[in-house]
Parts: structure tokens; sequence; C-alpha cells
């Protein structure tokens, strides 16, 4: 698949998670930092879209435990939520 074409409908699978909160974390996180993602990265982020809202949010925000194939530095990225808009940005 072309990488504009696939980065195009992870973003659209990011965005449309089914509740806002889950846009919110999951969106903003690719759009925070997809255009630095190497192939593995993309992979791993396309994987994780396979699992549901409430297991990612959770493992995001420290609700539940992470399993050991999706803990490391992406999901450690998004528990620091630093892609959140600061104020003034």
């Amino acid at each position: 698949m072309d990488h504009d074409i696939r980065l195009k409908r992870l973003r659209f699978r990011a965005w449309h998670r089914g509740t806002r909160e889950a846009d919110l974390m999951i969106g903003g996180y690719f759009d925070a930092h997809h255009a630095r993602w190497s192939a593995e990265e993309l992979d791993w982020f396309e994987a994780l879209l396979e699992e549901q809202d409430v297991d990612i949010m959770g493992w995001a925000i420290g609700s539940i435990p992470c399993p050991a194939r999706w803990d490391g530095p992406m999901m450690a990225g998004m528990r620091a939520l630093d892609f959140v808009p600061k104020p003034g940005d």
C-alpha cells in the first residue's frame, strides 16, 4: 500500500474510535507523532488500533495493566500525554 494512503487510513481510524475521549487520545497521539515513526512503529500503531478502546485507554492512563506486547516507548508516549496542546499553543 502507498505510504500516504496508509497514513490517511490510520489517521481516520485513530480519529473515529467510537468515543470522543478515545478519538482525542488516540487520534491526538497519531497526529503528534506519526511523521517521525518508522515502518515498525507504524505497524505497532496499526495493530494497536485493532484493540478495544477501553483497553487502549486503560493501558494509556494506567487504570489497567498494559500487556507486554503493547508496553514500550510508544505506549509511554501515550501515557505522557505529550500530544495534548499546552495553553497558548
